[in-house]
């Protein structure tokens, strides 16, 4: 990748230089106490892809994004990026560019030379220096606040010079720690949406750490949820959305309604209905279904429900009812159709795979 020279972004794909593979081995982290912050993990990047760590605080996405960048060592196991084990390299060997929460600019250095840093420890010549600095900061859409200091720009801003100073330097691969989520909603959008043409544009290697899941979703090409210090599925966001392997994924990533249910043959009854299942492998018996609002729809007939509220979304609503046993659902339906409070109604469910768990009494 060369920051001076302009891409265009209609280039066919075969003419963009591809990043590079980046695999995690059979990680494991233990820090003090032995507490395992890594269990074992294994996740392979190939060149160029964007993949996102996604899970709750304390998963260990930003630990294994750290032993990946050198910052932490970890206690067994092999990072390797194109096929090259660097484990034992020092994070500043590692040509890995790093895009942190805090922006972490100088605040006595302008911005060109916030972006220019990198390139002056690597001895990059002066005049080189500024082109590539200035290139960066075009890039990332600031070409005319070079002059500035960090205490003169927004947080959106900052957060781009940040981006452009982890670019300039030309990484193999690019790691991002929750960069987004000091900014509000709509500079959050506006930069994860560059963040992405730039990494689709240059085909850089990425791994994304988020605890959001509408931006993982939003942006990765796979997205890997993780739990407790190990990988709980990989998947593209459409797979791990509709065919979550995993109570916690189904819970997890985007809403879910949990129900009671029979399991027995490979699909479960509910409210009189069956519905297949994604684990046709679920052992017969008593079981929690998770089933996505947007897979209920309103009808002349089916379940009777009582509506208990209804929320207007933008493009459509949420309305919580009531089955006759008492358990309030979710139905995602389109927002011009506007149910009472009290008013008894009937619901379809659609014949989408469900993922399952044993009951909890």
């Amino acid at each position: 990748m060369t920051l001076s020279i302009t891409r265009d972004p209609e280039a066919p794909a075969e003419a963009r230089q591809p990043g590079s593979r980046v695999e995690l081995r059979s990680i494991v982290k233990e820090f003090a106490g032995g507490i395992r912050g890594l269990d074992g993990i294994d996740l392979v990047i190939e060149p160029g892809e964007f993949v996102a760590l996604l899970g709750p605080s304390g998963c260990g996405k930003t630990t294994a994004l750290r032993v990946l960048a050198g910052l932490e060592g970890a206690t067994s196991g092999t990072v390797l990026i194109d096929d090259k084990d660097v484990s034992g390299l020092p994070a500043r060997r590692r040509d890995i560019g790093m895009v942190f929460q805090s922006y972490s600019l100088f605040p006595h250095m302008t911005v060109l030379a916030n972006v220019e840093f990198g390139l002056r420890m690597r001895k990059v010549a002066g005049d080189e220096r500024r082109l590539r600095a200035g290139d960066a900061l075009e890039m990332v859409g600031l070409g005319g606040f070079g002059g500035r200091y960090a205490h003169e720009l927004s947080g959106g801003q900052q957060q781009r010079v940040a981006l452009a100073r982890a670019l300039v330097t030309e990484p193999r691969v690019l790691l991002l720690d929750e960069p987004l989520s000091a900014l509000d909603a709509r500079v959050r959008v506006q930069l994860r949406d560059e963040i992405r043409r730039i990494q689709q544009d240059f085909g850089i290697t990425t791994l994304f750490v988020t605890h959001d899941q509408e931006e993982a979703l939003a942006v990765a090409d796979r997205v890997a949820v993780m739990r407790a210090g190990n990988i709980e599925q990989i998947g593209s966001p459409e797979e791990l959305y509709s065919r979550a392997k995993t109570p916690f994924v189904a819970e997890f990533v985007g809403l879910s309604n949990r129900l009671r249910a029979v399991a027995s043959s490979g699909s479960a009854e509910l409210c009189g209905v069956r519905l297949p299942l994604i684990d046709p492998a679920t052992p017969d018996g008593d079981v929690i279904v998770f089933v996505r609002p947007e897979d209920i729809r309103f009808a002349a007939q089916g379940v009777p429900v009582e509506v208990v509220s209804t929320s207007f979304l933008g493009s459509y609503r949420r309305t919580a009812v009531a089955l006759d046993d008492g358990t309030v659902i979710s139905v995602q339906h389109p927002a011009g159709f506007v149910p009472t409070p009290d008013e008894r109604l009937h619901i379809e469910f659609d014949p989408a795979p469900v993922t399952a768990k044993g009951w909890e009494s």
